[in-house]
């Protein structure tokens, strides 16, 4: 299969397959990336370079990295002092060689085919397409699937859809084409000045997705790790991270209704409520969800995390209470080790695919931003006509 795939994107090609960069900022990566690498030099698409940047490591990360290149000569390393994520991505961006820009952050991996069939995908569109994803599966510290994942089926014009929520998931499952920062510029390092970094990567995205159409790979190619330490994040940070985009919206495109933000931080403070409840953080799980009901009463309420995390919440609790007053009893409490089961069945993704296109929240979701996108286009033409 792999073969036939890069068969099929030489033959388009003019005998030459398209050089993709690899871009990896990496800060005190020294855990993960090895196996990040691995994944990635690993590839069935092996026509790339990969950059990795040293965004001032006190660990050894520059070790690991040195000895993988070593191992395979496609690797190159790059140091900066501590400049954040941002700066680490553009710094390699500068140095990038390849038609195509794939950034990777330093605990994620790929499965064998990702870039290929990102890389297919280009091959099959024309130069208005300037961005390619992959659906996510996310993984624990072992680089199990959890059995969480991050799945849409948004494509073409997605401006509207992108505004309302990061459907792309995260930093490491997309493929840019490289002219597309001469046009919508590099990542935005302000957001680490203003103490608000975490949504660098979506606003790139916002800035690609006003100029170009974007495609999607229907599979699970990427793992998306998220581990106890990295859901222990200053959730308010983020918080502010997602406004200061939203804000640079508004500013931006005055034309577009002032409901679509109330609605996006409304979906965001859902997501942030998911995270704090992994982590165990009972009040901010239920403050989250207050405010994401107080923003968007109608929706928040179609949303099953309005009933599952507070439900959630109260088992642990009676578990703790029980377990406290009565420790020799506990062996008859069932205890849920694991909020996912610990194996993703891919093979019945096109079910739940199905399931979710007839939830109550997907259907409103889908209408709302179908009307928003109508809505805009007729401002647009009004001003340009």
């Amino acid at each position: 299969m792999s073969e036939s795939v890069n068969n099929e994107i030489l033959s388009k090609s003019t005998n030459i397959l398209p050089l993709v960069s690899v871009i990896i900022p990496a800060y005190n990566a020294a855990n993960f990336i090895e196996r990040t690498l691995n994944s990635v030099i690993n590839q069935t698409y092996t026509n790339i370079e990969v950059i990795v940047v040293d965004d001032g490591s006190q660990d050894g990360t520059s070790a690991i990295v040195q000895s993988m290149m070593q191992k395979d000569q496609r690797i190159q390393l790059l140091y900066q002092t501590n400049a954040g994520v941002a700066a680490a991505r553009n710094l390699a961006i500068k140095q990038a060689q390849g038609e195509f820009i794939a950034p990777i952050d330093a605990d994620d991996i790929w499965y064998p085919q990702n870039l290929a069939k990102q890389v297919q995908r280009f091959q099959e569109s024309d130069s208005s397409v300037g961005l390619v994803y992959s659906w996510s599966v996310v993984i624990d510290s072992e680089d199990n699937p959890s059995g969480d994942f991050h799945i849409s089926e948004y494509e073409g014009d997605v401006y509207i859809a992108l505004l309302y929520k990061n459907f792309l998931g995260n930093a490491s499952s997309t493929l840019v084409r490289r002219s597309c920062f001469d046009i919508v510029g590099l990542y935005d390092c302000e957001f680490k000045a203003k103490g608000c970094q975490g949504c660098e990567d979506w606003d790139l995205y916002l800035r690609i997705a006003e100029h170009y159409q974007v495609r999607i790979v229907k599979e699970f190619l990427v793992g998306y790790r998220q581990t106890t330490s990295s859901m222990s994040h200053n959730y308010s940070s983020m918080v502010n991270s997602q406004q200061s985009v939203l804000a640079l919206i508004q500013k931006k495109h005055p034309e577009i209704p002032h409901v679509i933000y109330r609605w996006s931080c409304s979906l965001f403070y859902i997501y942030i409520a998911r995270k704090s409840s992994v982590s165990g953080k009972n009040i901010e799980t239920l403050l989250c969800l207050y405010k994401a009901l107080k923003l968007d009463f109608s929706m928040t309420l179609l949303r099953h995390d309005l009933y599952i995390q507070p439900i959630k919440i109260f088992l642990n609790s009676f578990t703790r209470t029980f377990e406290f007053l009565f420790p020799n009893n506990s062996k008859f409490l069932i205890k849920n080790q694991d909020n996912y089961p610990q194996n993703l069945k891919i093979e019945n993704v096109e079910k739940i695919i199905k399931l979710k296109r007839i939830l109550p929240a997907k259907i409103y979701e889908n209408w709302r931003i179908n009307w928003l996108s109508k809505k805009i286009a007729v401002q647009k033409y009004r001003v340009t006509g």
